[in-house]
C-alpha cells in the first residue's frame, strides 16, 4: 500500500530533466530474407556493399550500434506483418587490467594448464549403435558409433600412478571391455 501518494512533477523537475531519446532502428525483412536497415530515417548500408539478410543481424547490430557502445530501439518488421521491438542497451566496458611489476609464482595448476596432453586412444567393439559409454576409471564419457563401435582418447596425465588399465561399459548393451594402456 503507497500511503504517500503518486510522485507529482514540479516545475523545477520539468527544468532539470530532458527527455531520453535513443536512436531509431527500423529493419524491414523483405520475402527474400533480404533486411532493408535504417537509423532515424536514414538508410544503413552495407561496409561491403552486399545486402544485409538474416544471417548478418547480429554483425548488422554490432555496426549500428558500434559493438554495443550505443543504446538503440530496434523495430523489425517482418514480410508477414510481424513487429518485434527491443531495446539494445550497451556493455559494461572492460577494463584491462593492469600488468603486475612483480611476476606471479607459478602454480601447479597454471602449469597444468599450459602443459601439452599425454594421450592415449582405446577401441572396443561390440556396442549398440548410439549407446553411451563408461569411461572407468571414470575420466570421461563417448558415444558409439552407428556401427557399435567406441572411441576415447584417454589424457595419460589424468589417471592415477600406476593405472595401466581402462574400462569401457556400455551403459545399455552392458558390455565391458578392458584394454591395456600401452
Amino acid at each position: 500500500m503507497n500511503l504517500n501518494g503518486p510522485r507529482r512533477s514540479t516545475t523545477t523537475d520539468d527544468e532539470n530533466t530532458a527527455p531520453v531519446e535513443l536512436p531509431h532502428v527500423l529493419v524491414t525483412v523483405a520475402e527474400d530474407g533480404t533486411l532493408a536497415a535504417m537509423v532515424d530515417g536514414t538508410p544503413f548500408a552495407s561496409p561491403d556493399g552486399s545486402a544485409w539478410t538474416r544471417a548478418t543481424f547480429g554483425p548488422l547490430m554490432d555496426a549500428i550500434t558500434k559493438d554495443r557502445t550505443i543504446t538503440v530501439r530496434v523495430e523489425v518488421r517482418e514480410n508477414d506483418g510481424g513487429v518485434f521491438i527491443e531495446i539494445l542497451r550497451t556493455r559494461k566496458p572492460r577494463r584491462a587490467a593492469a600488468p603486475t611489476e612483480n611476476p606471479v609464482p607459478e602454480t601447479r595448476r597454471s602449469r597444468h594448464a599450459r602443459r601439452m596432453p599425454r594421450l592415449a586412444e582405446v577401441t572396443a567393439g561390440g556396442f549398440v549403435p548410439g549407446e553411451d559409454v563408461a569411461v572407468a576409471t571414470i575420466v570421461s564419457h563417448t558415444d558409439a558409433t552407428g556401427t557399435g563401435e567406441t572411441r576415447t582418447l584417454i589424457d595419460l596425465d589424468d589417471l592415477p600412478d600406476g593405472t595401466h588399465e581402462v574400462i569401457l561399459f556400455g551403459r545399455i548393451s552392458g558390455t565391458l571391455a578392458v584394454r591395456r594402456l600401452t
